[in-house]
């Protein structure tokens, strides 16, 4: 669990489906999720703000559905979907949720970790970019990876310099 300035993060349960759709909205998107996280297919991490869900962003440790991630990137887990509430937005809650999302993926011994973003999303975006993710140009949605090789989540005291890869 992840506590930044406003908000705590952890991990979705079935008691927190309520509050999860009262303030996001999506209620079979979190069904779902739900589910895939209790068959181990991936995690539901949400920011909270006492009571109120104010964050969420679910990490895909399953295969990818998309066919160039599965080609290029096969076994690496994905986030997907992160929404923030907007009146949470610019606090650090979306780079909160991404810091968790990678420290629970190097608890889980992936050293990679892979997005896709819609090419208008510009916000989001920026926002990835910032946190160091990289586009390697795909076509209708920009798909990122953290750095510019193939270890992408440092571990703990790790030497992050690595040369330029190719996938």
């Amino acid at each position: 669990m992840l506590e930044c300035n406003v908000v705590t993060i952890r991990n979705a349960s079935l008691g927190d489906t309520g509050a999860l759709v009262a303030e996001l909205g999506q209620a079979g998107y979190f069904a779902d999720r739900l589910e895939r996280q209790r068959a181990g297919l991936g995690m539901l991490l949400v920011a909270w703000s006492g009571a109120r869900p104010v964050g969420a962003v679910y990490l895909w440790l399953d295969r990818a559905e998309e066919r160039d991630i599965r080609r290029y990137l096969p076994g690496v887990p994905l986030l997907t979907h992160l929404e923030v509430a907007s009146e949470y937005r610019n606090q650090g809650v979306g780079s909160s949720l991404i810091a968790e999302a990678e420290r629970r993926v190097v608890e889980l011994g992936y050293d990679r970790i892979a997005l896709a973003v819609e090419v208008r999303n510009w916000e989001a975006e920026r926002l990835y970019k910032r946190l160091g993710f990289r586009d390697w140009g795909q076509r209708r949605s920009r798909l990122l990876r953290r750095g510019q090789a193939p270890r992408v989540v440092p571990r703990p005291g790790q030497d992050t310099r690595t040369p330029d890869s190719r996938y």
